[in-house]
């Protein structure tokens, strides 16, 4: 048990623990998602955190946040080849709009940790957000935790690779493949009292969302939380 495996991860950071260092946790009292959210943590999924040290010539290190979810994607693909898992911007991973898996990426100096929470045997519920698992999804009994994290650090050190290796643009690409189809109807709250609606039209050179709305205005979106409307 730890409060979090982010905040764990950050402490290693900063006495110097060297990028490629894994932190798995059992269960978090203090599990941490996007915006603030509570990550709840029950026995049995997978609550893990990986450190990148960025050096000078490297790409922008918010593109991180796609290399984890191609990752975790490449994972659950390996763990159930029959599953069609997708990627819900900006990093979390689903299956038939349930979610799955998400990831929240903290940095400090050259340091970003990358947390990552994978339902592996239980589907927490969540009010209002359809929740699935790995077990749920048809994954076999001797899939755990452990399981789950040794092939999950092989695809992140792949995907890792081609962060450093593949020009923005292309890297993006790879991602919208594993993504929203073009005309996929979304919306997107962006704050209290602000949401958007409209169909995803991509993304921009940044890696921020564009949604296209009923009057054809584009909007970039950089900050939100994406809702699919069925």
């Amino acid at each position: 048990m730890t409060a979090s495996t982010n905040a764990d991860m950050l402490a290693r950071a900063q006495s110097g623990a060297p990028e490629g260092l894994w932190i798995r946790a059992d269960q978090q009292s203090g599990g941490r998602g996007r915006l603030g959210r509570e990550w709840l943590s029950p026995l049995g999924n997978l609550y893990c955190t990986t450190l990148v040290r960025i050096a000078p010539d490297d790409p922008p290190a918010h593109l991180l946040a796609f290399i984890a979810g191609l990752a975790v994607l490449d994972t659950v693909r390996a763990i159930i080849p029959d599953a069609e898992p997708r990627l819900k911007w900006p990093n979390d991973v689903h299956i038939e709009g349930a979610k799955l898996a998400g990831i929240l990426l903290e940095r400090r100096n050259d340091a970003v940790v990358v947390g990552i929470g994978l339902n592996v045997a239980i589907a927490p519920e969540v009010v209002g957000r359809s929740v699935t698992s790995l077990h749920d999804q048809g994954a076999m009994a001797q899939i755990d935790a452990p399981v789950a994290l040794d092939l999950l650090a092989e695809r992140f050190e792949s995907r890792l690779c081609q962060w450093r290796s593949l020009d923005t643009a292309t890297l993006l690409e790879v991602w919208c493949d594993a993504a929203h189809k073009p005309g996929e109807a979304m919306a997107v709250q962006r704050g209290p009292g602000d949401r958007v609606e409209g169909v995803f039209d991509g993304l921009a050179e940044d890696g921020a969302l564009r949604l296209r709305c009923a009057n054809g205005r584009v909007e970039t979106v950089s900050a939100g939380d994406v809702h699919l409307i069925a």
